[in-house]
């Protein structure tokens, strides 16, 4: 029987992050809680405390006093979420990243060199430095619970695994498995990563793992790895092949010039690849440039202003949304809902038209399959979403968001109506992009109650919603929706009610300058590869384009931009709106833009356009933050990385322009620690 405070015994008060014993059957157990932190993250003492139990156990081992060691999470929901970000802007120099590293890298060594069995207990979240601590042990036993995810979110930061991950991956997973989930960053479930030979074992539940970690430490269990560096695929010329298509890929994806690290990770892979201990002895060599360069601080401040975002919904607030009413099931409507319902909630929707419902329902089928793998997740998912013609769920609601016709006095009879059968304490809010809170409100015995929660196209896709405050607007209603925007897992960013808010404002003059352009003679594919080389995810034409030219006179007309742009009004008096007519500025074919093959343009030229492109949407934003529409800078930028995709690795409009021609190197702003 396993108990945690047995002989030998309680080392629980030498340590802060860790609690440490060794049970009756001589098994050490280290219990990894870090102190005053919501998660695990491996920051400088948390790993010396972990140094310490492994000179312990290395101790122990010796002298029969241990015969193995479990490393676990005390944590409620996560393992480890990798190295401890906050701590990585004190290294200022290639030379301290190699220093800083060294000890580290050692330690994991000894770890796989223990003489007795070292096990992994996973349940939750095991990324970056947790999935290369793990890799190190000898065994790896995970939960097959959905909240049980590994993978290596490095490249998000401009870096790549920096404690030997990259050849411990290779050889537990190979390379094709290991490369992928290091130049993809993405998140893999258990299943698929025990499939892929990263986990060995799974068990049904967290009250397992215990069990199973102390059977696979008394069974002195090995991991069977799949052997990366011994099979046709390490050798050369397989591996250079496989090296230049994975380069490839990636092209397809980013550019070198802005993301040099899965470029610099295909490299160590393709000279190095072949031999376990060179990828573990040069991986720091190509890691540490990675870590100081001006990439990784601005990626790292594009991870603060997403915390920055999230501090922004007040925690312990009591309100908890579990059902939302949305009413209008046009796309915009249905995909709200459909989004709130993948992320666990019920969800009642209504319209006029019953037929209008049942179509927009279908239209989120392809969501929950995306989301949900099983027939019975989906299943129950479906269930979620419910048909309500008659708005039976306003009264149960938690949440009720409006996204009807954008006519003020139909808002406001909506409204009117809306506020005798909503329940006390339920959220009211409206989807608006043009009308005033204030004006939609005026009607109301409660003004104080409306809100605006205003989501962009594609729901499922953009991680932004704004939170408009009017003028009339309870803090307390704000907050609220600050918690509910986050609870459907997106980024709140609380505006003024003003025209365009912040995003469509900061937009406008951008789209608007590139269409003047074309209306001058400049070619809109030369203005949109300009926009692509300085990191925009798309060009401003083919962006109007995709948004729709009608959409984009309406917002110029809120905006007061007015008809400035003569060629665009002539498309949309032709019927030219666009992708959705299947031409406007170019010609839309599959959903994609006809473009000739053979445009070749002066990169210099390029990049001088492309600066030139972005400087109205810098300078509106700088008059967001004058005007008050938003609380900072950094929150400014925040809603300009995520609203609009501007250049993350240039850590923001604001950021960018302040950086320019400044030759100190700046720190990203912490305005949220990681949690």
């Amino acid at each position: 029987m396993h108990n945690d405070n047995a002989a030998g015994a309680d080392h629980a008060g030498e340590f802060h992050d860790w609690h440490f014993s060794i049970d009756l059957e001589r098994i050490a157990w280290a219990i990894f809680d870090r102190q005053g932190e919501s998660a695990n993250s491996l920051g400088r003492r948390p790993l010396e405390e972990l140094g310490r139990i492994v000179d312990t156990v290395e101790a122990g081992a010796r002298n029969g006093s241990i015969r193995g060691l479990v490393i676990m999470s005390g944590k409620e929901k996560g393992f480890i979420v990798g190295a401890d970000i906050r701590e990585f802007g004190d290294f200022k120099s290639e030379e301290q990243v190699i220093a800083g590293l060294k000890p580290v890298n050692e330690m994991l060594e000894r770890i796989e060199q223990m003489s007795v069995p070292v096990v992994a207990a996973i349940h939750g979240v095991c990324v970056g430095g947790g999935l290369e601590l793990v890799l190190a042990c000898h065994y790896r036993i995970a939960t097959r619970d959905d909240a049980t995810r590994i993978g290596f979110p490095e490249v998000k930061l401009g870096i790549f695994p920096g404690f030997n991950g990259t050849a411990r991956s290779i050889r537990q997973a190979g390379p094709v498995a290991a490369m992928g989930a290091m130049l993809k960053g993405s998140m893999i479930r258990a299943s698929v990563a025990k499939a892929q030979g990263f986990i060995d074992q799974l068990v049904d539940s967290k009250g397992a793992l215990r069990w199973a970690a102390r059977k696979a430490v008394q069974q002195k269990r090995k991991s069977k790895p799949m052997g990366g560096f011994s099979g046709l695929l390490a050798k050369w010329p397989a591996r250079g092949f496989l090296a230049g298509k994975m380069r490839d890929e990636t092209k397809k994806k980013v550019r070198e010039d802005h993301y040099p690290a899965p470029f610099r990770l295909i490299d160590l892979f393709e000279k190095y690849g072949g031999s376990y201990a060179d990828m573990k002895t040069h991986e720091t060599a190509a890691f540490a440039p990675l870590m100081v360069s001006e990439t990784s601080r601005n990626l790292r401040r594009v991870f603060f202003l997403s915390e920055a975002l999230k501090a922004q919904a007040p925690k312990g607030m009591g309100w908890k949304p579990l059902r939302v009413h949305v009413i209008g099931a046009g796309t915009m409507g249905a995909d709200i809902a459909g989004w709130c319902v993948a992320s666990g909630m019920e969800v009642t929707l209504q319209d006029l038209s019953a037929e209008q419902i049942a179509k927009g329902i279908k239209a989120q089928g392809r969501l929950f399959k995306k989301k949900f793998r099983t027939p019975a997740l989906n299943g129950a998912a479906e269930a979620r979403l419910i048909a309500d013609p008659q708005g039976r769920g306003i009264s149960r609601a938690d949440v009720v968001i409006e996204a009807i016709v954008e006519k003020l006095e139909v808002k406001q009879a909506l409204f009117k109506n809306l506020e005798t059968r909503m329940k006390a304490g339920a959220l009211m809010a409206t989807n608006t992009s043009s009308l005033k809170i204030e004006d939609i409100a005026a009607p109301l015995a409660d003004p104080g109650r409306l809100i605006g929660i205003h989501f962009f196209n594609p729901v499922a896709q953009m991680p932004l919603v704004e939170v408009v405050r009017g003028e009339q607007s309870r803090q307390e209603e704000v907050d609220k929706g600050a918690v509910f925007v986050t609870a459907i897992d997106k980024f709140p960013l609380v505006v003024k009610s003003v025209p365009g808010f912040l995003v469509n404002r900061v937009l406008a003059p951008y789209m608007m300058g590139a269409m003047a352009r074309v209306d001058q003679g400049e070619a809109k594919e030369k203005i949109d590869e300009a926009a692509r080389m300085f990191g925009m995810p798309m060009g401003p034409i083919e962006l109007a384009d995709t948004v729709g030219l009608d959409v984009c006179a309406h917002v110029g007309q809120i905006l007061g931009l007015g008809n400035e742009v003569a060629g665009a009004r002539k498309l949309v008096e032709s019927g030219k709106l666009g992708k959705k007519t299947g031409e406007g500025y170019y010609v839309w074919k599959d959903g994609k833009p006809v473009k000739p093959d053979d445009t070749r343009f002066g990169n210099g030229d390029l990049e001088k356009l492309g600066r030139e492109l972005v400087e109205p949407l810098i300078q509106e934003a700088q008059r967001a933050v004058d005007d008050g529409v938003v609380e900072s800078s950094d929150l400014a930028d925040a809603g300009v990385i995520f609203g609009t995709g501007f250049a993350p690795f240039r850590g923001g409009s604001l950021h960018y322009r302040d950086t320019l021609g400044s030759a100190e190197k700046r720190e990203p702003a912490n305005a949220a620690a990681a949690e």
